[in-house]
């Protein structure tokens, strides 16, 4: 008998739960319209948080509410709908990637990227991990520009 699936979900990093926790918490945001505060004791409370990286998620929570605006005129040139059809998840999601090209360098751009395709696999609609990939890679070149452009020149980047 195997166990991949729990092995998997155990040997997850702190940061990539911090991020599970962050995308949930900012989804209530986006639809339920909540406060940073509540959201965040909410989810303090939830199954598995004491395994997750609190900074980082308090980073991505608080900043992208913070900072939405900004992260929302990065993103909107890169759609092709209006931002009020975004699902929320995948909305969430951007936001994440968004603000951790921002603010979190000792993230490279490409973990960033993964993490996020990854977290649009897991919580959002069956396609809307290709959405995301396609917006933050827009980003990418914008937000991390000496970045991608070492990682062209050696032949990494997509």
């Amino acid at each position: 008998m195997t166990t991949d699936a729990p092995r998997k979900t155990s040997s997850k990093p702190p940061r990539s739960r911090a991020r599970e926790f962050a995308v949930q918490a900012l989804y209530q945001h986006l639809v339920g319209r909540q406060d940073a505060e509540s959201i965040d004791q909410f989810t303090r409370g939830l199954s598995g948080f004491h395994k997750a990286d609190s900074v980082h998620y308090d980073a991505l929570l608080h900043g992208c509410i913070r900072e939405s605006a900004q992260l929302d005129e990065l993103i909107l040139p890169l759609l092709d709908r209006k931002l009020a059809e975004i699902s929320p998840i995948e909305h969430a999601v951007m936001w994440i990637g968004a603000y951790e090209m921002l603010h979190a360098p000792d993230v490279p751009w490409r973990v960033v990227l993964n993490e996020c395709i990854e977290l649009a696999k897991e919580f959002g609609g069956t396609d809307g991990h290709k959405y995301v990939n396609g917006v933050l890679n827009g980003l990418a070149p914008q937000l991390r520009p000496a970045e991608v452009d070492a990682d062209r020149a050696s032949g990494k980047a997509r």
